[in-house]
């Protein structure tokens, strides 16, 4: 397959999963405006945003290889990079704390404030992991730095 090729089918790829994320708002919606329930409302609304989010992304994607070149300079990133370092030590405390909560809660039968903490755990872990590679992505620029 020629380069040209992979970025075709990426590209259509990322058309066809906007689809779906497209789809995954909608469902999400009716579920929202059926049940008055908090916790499934929250879930639904969570899902909704971060299909959303990945439409975005998605778009980002198919832009960079149809038209709009995307860079990221190594002046661009050490401009910014002290307040993403900062970040990441925010974010390990959200870690922290979720984990504690949990700690405390396990057990106890709060199945619901426990399944709550565990989202919330994984959401703050995942903003660790992508603080991490775009760390990566640094250290690919700087390689003595």
């Amino acid at each position: 397959m020629t380069t040209k090729e992979i970025q075709q089918q990426i590209v259509a790829n990322m058309k066809q999963w906007q689809k779906v994320e497209n789809a995954s708002v909608a469902s999400t919606g009716n579920v929202i405006e059926k049940t008055t329930n908090p916790i499934v409302r929250l879930v639904m609304e969570i899902i909704q945003r971060d299909s959303q989010m990945h439409y975005r992304v998605q778009e980002m994607v198919a832009d960079s290889l149809e038209s709009k070149t995307i860079s990221l300079t190594p002046e661009e990133l050490a401009e910014v990079w002290t307040m993403i370092e900062n970040h990441i030590e925010l974010e390990k405390k959200t870690v922290k704390l979720a984990n504690d909560a949990l700690q405390t809660l396990r057990g106890r039968k709060m199945v619901v404030q426990e399944y709550l903490l565990d989202y919330l755990l994984l959401d703050e872990e995942k903003h660790n992991r992508i603080l991490e590679t775009l760390g990566t992505i640094k250290k690919g620029m700087y390689p003595y730095g």
